[in-house]
């Protein structure tokens, strides 16, 4: 006894030194050390049930716990029986001895503990492991923890990790199903006990809280046509809510989180009755219930405040319970009625929560609700959308319109922009809805849109009413236009996307009404802009706005800002006035399109991009991103200008002449160095997409075009930004290369476009060919920082040219190439010299690696060979280790973009390029392999087996010749094998990729092999089924028994089943019995068995989950035999 006693102190003192501030890391070590050597001990576990009844310290009842849990989860096959036996009946004595005094986290740990004994015992061992926690839920007494032990049992129990076998998993599932309808009948008596208890009854008792329910079932007709009416239990859910004491409001909140667990596993079925479902919305109404909240707060104490907020919280629990049961697709048609009655239910929460009545507006109703309560109000109302409206809509008495008012009233009455994202969600998954179903019921279509034509409008004018200053001024300030996400945008332009969505989606359904709602408010704003012209004086230093006030300042402002969306708006509705409809809403589309080149040109013509204002600060953004935003709603009609642009071709209009016209006006003056780069930009795309999707045979000739033409290939003239000038030239490249629509190949003017375009590039890459070395001056002198920003510069507008015409018709790139032939000559010429400076390398390469793509047969065969061979000679194998190895991420983008052409030479078809095969294959197999293999980092792997990939997929018949004859005589095509070295050393590279760590390569190269399996019966060849098949499917076993790649679980089961029904009767007689003999950590009875579990099938699904049973069982027996003690012998 005294040896006990002085073992707990000295762990008390322990315990207390290691938790202590002072205490060094290295003594915490050894404190550690000490602890887990004591644990490890055989018997130690008595120690520590004499310290969890004898201390009063946290540190060392969990530590003795953590004991306990070690021994059960990891070396409980080894105790003795007649210690197990100990252990079961002493801890539940310790637990109800001393529940109520422990701490809870003490107490939960215990319990989990218990359980964990269960789940390894019961009911074998422990028979009555179940029965207890159900007679301690009945016993008022531990009811409390009854219900922790009962969510502990269904967390650990009926989702168990994988430290069990399949088939216990199994066994316990079902021993649990099988308590279900008990289990549920218990906890539906608490909650209607605790309910019954405290409700406030007047003279006459309330009915039953079943009576309307289990007793008369309604047709579901019935249920519906009155869904939004007061449902059958109306007088209940009418009752007061009752005052509940802490306790009872604890075991409540307990049993509605066993009921939330239990909900989330077990399958929808009669054990749910409707007598719970009641019972749940009962609860599920403290968090709509204000009244007590407000009493809480009244009563001033702290106390009362924490009891409104625990009661909230069994809203959100009944909640909880109810979303659970709401997000499971498969409902059983004998469930139907019970969900009915769930969304009856809701929907009369719903019409509490949104009614309006003097003393509360809906909004303050809900932002005096719990935050918590309210979302898992839109995760109910989404998950009706999203799963079961589909269901329910189809009863023609359902109240849909009804339910819209009310999800209106809910949305639009937010407190908080995450709750209103959410509900914005809800509208698209709804209006996604009623898209998908007009689209397979067309004969339907103006029925179903009568029906939701009023909701849909109200929607629209709301969503649009929320993006305007005009309206909503307070939210919309506080929304953060600075930080940006990880999607990139801020949250003002979150806020905005999402909502534009829904008016794109609106406008899906009901083109002409959103149109008439969002144009005219369109023209409001635009009245206000296109006013400010009288508002400008000149002064000294240019031109000022004469608007000062502060009050018509912040006007000008909101104005401005909404302008800006409206654009936005307008520009998202571009795609719904093009293809069949062009003719139907022409009227409308040229109204909007003449109103922006009204305004486009308005805002260039006046400069309101440099124009001085009151509030520089305010204003000037503002004015700048009006136009900016003009010209980008311009854009997105470029398709419509296109498809006018075909029309007009037919009719010659002189409309359409002037719309591009004076849309070329407005463009030009923006492309200077003066304007500031968002509005420079968005007149470069502007001029991108007349050039490119309208193409206009009139547009070289009009005289604004001219002037860019000049100012592009004048060298005195200053460069613009970089990206800019980019645009620029691809517009330029693209008027003179693109072939004008509607006209045939000789009206095309190709020769006078041919030695424009030559001109345009001469000019462009002027200072770039002057770097060419020759044989007078081998190379002028300038300075390395000068000579890489003309590469840089040069090549970057070069190459853009190059894939701007890459998919065009074969003249448009014959004439691209004769005009960058120099240049690229010289490109060539001068890639040797700069081999070490990976930053030009890398920007040569994609220059080359676009011109393979995009113009490789313009190149022609010998020049095409000229640059493979130089290539292949500069990237030795030290040029290769440099890069890759010292070069860090520019080596390795250096090498990833040679092996990217590579790949484009491969996929070559015809006998071209097949010569470069052998040294395309040994420059990837001797040098960039064996550099880039034992690397962890993923640099350059990916690109490379690519390379290999396209290499066989592309030229499967250089490693296997098949012919005609051959597959004649044997009935089968046994093809002859050639290169196999080459082969051999490529799957093997690939069998070693999937030994690594990198989940990326593994998935990336797993498909490569499925892929070649599919298309050339890879697992099927001779060589692969005698030397590979089986050494594969050893790898892809072991890499699930390890668990490295568990993500990738189901594409390696599925991989395994390919490679085995090659050869299943190989598989199931020699490789299995093979691979089990070869398991470390499993003895000869074990293996029989998980030889005898795996059976025979040789269907994909069956095969499947016989894989991961083996997976499974073969973890849990080696978890087992590294529990046992040393030299315990195994029968």
């Amino acid at each position: 006894m005294a040896s006990e006693e002085a073992s707990l102190r000295a762990l008390e003192s322990l315990m207390t030194e290691f938790f202590h501030d002072c205490t060094t890391n290295e003594r915490k070590r050894e404190i550690e050390e000490l602890l887990d050597n004591f644990a490890q001990q055989i018997g130690a576990w008595r120690l520590c049930l004499y310290f969890l009844s004898s201390t009063r310290n946290d540190y060392v009842m969990m530590y003795s716990l953590t004991v306990f849990e070690n021994l059960i989860n990891k070396m409980w096959l080894g105790v003795p029986s007649q210690d197990k036996m100990e252990i079961r009946s002493c801890l539940p004595k310790l637990l109800l001895a001393h529940h109520k005094t422990l701490p809870y986290f003490i107490r939960n740990k215990l319990c989990k503990v218990i359980v964990d004994i269960g789940r390894q015992d019961w009911p074998m061992f422990y028979h009555d492991f179940f029965t207890n926690i159900l007679q301690l839920i009945q016993s008022p007494v531990t009811t409390p923890l009854g219900l922790i032990m009962l969510k502990t049992t269904s967390e650990e129990l009926a989702c168990p990790r994988e430290d069990l076998s399949v088939a216990r998993k199994e066994e316990l599932r079902k021993l649990l199903l099988d308590q279900v309808q008990t289990v549920l009948g218990l906890l539906t008596g608490i909650l209607e006990t605790v309910w019954d208890k405290h409700s406030v009854t007047a003279a006459t008792p309330p009915p039953s809280p079943t009576s309307g329910e289990s007793g008369t079932v309604c047709p579901p007709r019935d249920l519906l046509s009155n869904l939004l009416q007061s449902p059958s239990s109306a007088k209940l859910l009418n009752q007061p809510i009752p005052i509940l004491d802490a306790e009872s409001e604890y075991m409540c909140s307990l049993a509605l989180e066993c009921l939330a667990h239990l909900f989330s596993w077990i399958p929808l079925s009669a054990s749910i009755t409707p007598s719970l479902l009641t019972t749940i919305f009962h609860f599920a109404r403290f968090g709509c219930d204000i009244r007590a909240r407000k009493m809480a707060s009244v009563n001033g104490s702290s106390q009362n405040c924490v009891l409104g907020q625990e009661r909230g919280r069994l809203g959100v629990l009944a909640m909880s319970c109810i979303n659970e049961l709401m997000s499971k697709n498969c409902v059983p048609m004998e469930f139907e009625e019970y969900l009915l009655r769930m969304f009856q239910q809701t929907f009369y929460l719903l019409q509490k929560i949104t009614k309006d009545n003097n003393a509360h507006t809906v909004k303050s109703r809900l932002e005096e609700l719990d935050e918590s309560y309210v979302e898992k109000f839109t995760d109910f109302l989404r998950l009706f959308v999203s799963v079961h409206l589909r269901r329910i809509e189809s009863y023609s008495q359902f109240p849909v319109v009804e339910f819209l008012t009310l999800l209106f009233k809910y949305t639009f009455h937010q407190p908080t922009h995450e709750g209103y994202f959410s509900c914005l969600d809800i509208w698209t998954l709804f209006l996604d809805y009623l898209t998908s179903k007009i689209k397979s019921r067309l004969g339907d279509k103006e029925a179903v849109l009568n029906r939701y034509e009023d909701a849909l409008v109200l929607l629209l004018t709301e969503v649009l009413n929320r993006i305007q200053f005009r309206y909503n001024q307070a939210q919309l300030e506080e929304l953060d236009d600075e930080t940006l996400d990880d999607d990139q945008q801020t949250e003002w332009q979150r806020y905005l996307r999402q909502s534009l969505e829904v008016v794109a989606k609106v406008m899906e359904l009901l083109p002409t009404h959103a149109f008439s709602t969002l144009f005219p408010v369109l023209q409001d704003n635009l009245e206000v802009y296109l006013g400010l012209q009288q508002f400008i004086v000149t002064s000294g230093s240019g031109h000022r706005l004469n608007i000062t006030a502060e009050n018509d300042c912040r006007r000008l402002h909101c104005s401005l800002r909404d302008l800006s969306s409206l654009l936005q708006a307008v520009g998202r509705l571009a795609e719904y006035f093009i293809g069949d409809v062009f003719a139907a809403r022409f009227s409308d589309a040229l109204t909007v399109v003449e109103r922006l080149v009204k305004v486009t040109l308005y805002g260039s013509q006046i400069k309101l991009y440099n124009i001085e204002t009151a509030v520089p600060s305010v204003l000037k953004p503002d004015l700048i991103d009006v136009h900016a935003q003009s010209l980008a709603a311009l854009q997105a009609y470029s398709h419509w200008l296109a498809q006018y642009c075909s029309e007009a071709h037919r009719q010659n209009t002189q409309q359409f002449v002037t719309l591009v016209s004076t849309t070329m006006d407005a463009v030009t003056p923006l492309i200077s160095t003066k304007v500031q780069d968002k509005l420079l930009l968005s007149a470069c795309h502007l001029l991108v997409s007349l050039a490119t999707t309208v193409r206009p045979v009139f547009l070289i000739s009009i005289p604004a075009v001219q002037k860019v033409f000049n100012r592009i290939t004048d060298a005195s003239a200053q460069r613009l930004v970089d990206k800019a000038q980019v645009l620029v030239c691809r517009a330029l490249s693209n008027i003179l290369l693109l072939p004008w629509p509607n006209l045939p190949e000789n009206e095309q003017q190709w020769p006078v476009r041919s030695i424009n375009h030559a001109s345009l590039v001469s000019a462009l890459s002027r200072d770039y060919r002057d770097l060419k070395p020759n044989a007078a001056a081998p190379q002028r002198k300038m300075p390395l920082e000068d000579t890489k920003v003309i590469i840089h510069q040069t090549l970057s507008v070069l190459e853009d040219i190059v894939d701007s015409v890459s998919g065009e018709s074969t003249k448009s790139r014959q004439i691209c190439y004769q005009s960058l032939q120099e240049s690229v000559q010289v490109s060539l010429a001068l890639f040797p010299a700069f081999i070490h400076q990976s930053d030009v390398t890398d920007e040569m390469l994609s220059f080359f690696l676009t011109l393979f793509r995009g113009l490789r047969v313009q190149m022609g065969v010998p020049f095409t060979e000229q640059i493979i061979q130089t290539f292949l000679n500069m990237f030795t194998r030290e040029q290769l280790a440099e890069s890759i190895l010292h070069e860090g991420s520019t080596g390795c983008r250096v090498v990833e973009k040679f092996l990217k052409i590579l790949q484009v030479v491969v996929q070559e078809p015809g006998q071209v390029f097949k010569p470069f095969l052998p040294s395309i294959i040994s420059l990837c197999m001797e040098q960039v392999y064996p550099i880039i293999a034992e690397r962890p980092s993923p640099d350059v792997k990916a690109e490379l087996f690519e390379l290999l990939f396209r290499t066989l997929h592309h030229n499967w018949r250089y490693f296997f010749k098949s012919t005609v004859l051959a597959s004649v005589q044997r009935g089968i095509a046994e093809e002859q094998m050639e290169n196999e070295p080459q082969f051999s050393a490529i799957m093997q590279a690939f069998g070693q990729s999937f030994l690594q760590p990198d989940i990326h390569l593994f998935k990336q190269n797993l498909f490569y092999l499925e892929t070649l399996n599919t298309k050339q019966k890879l697992y099927h060849k001779k060589i692969f089924r005698t030397t590979m098949l089986f050494q594969f499917v050893n790898v892809l076993l072991q890499v699930l028994v390890h668990k490295s790649h568990d993500l990738l679980q189901e594409e390696i089961g599925i991989a395994i089943y390919n490679m085995a029904s090659v050869d299943f009767d190989g598989f199931f007689a020699a490789f299995l019995p093979e691979f089990l003999t070869s398991c470390d950590g499993v003895d000869a009875n074990q293996k029989n068995v998980l030889g005898r579990n795996f059976k025979m099938d040789r269907d994909l699904p069956s095969f499947t989950q016989n894989v991961h049973r083996l997976v499974n069982d073969l973890r849990y027996y080696r978890l087992c035999n590294d529990s046992l003690p040393p030299g315990t012998v195994k029968l």
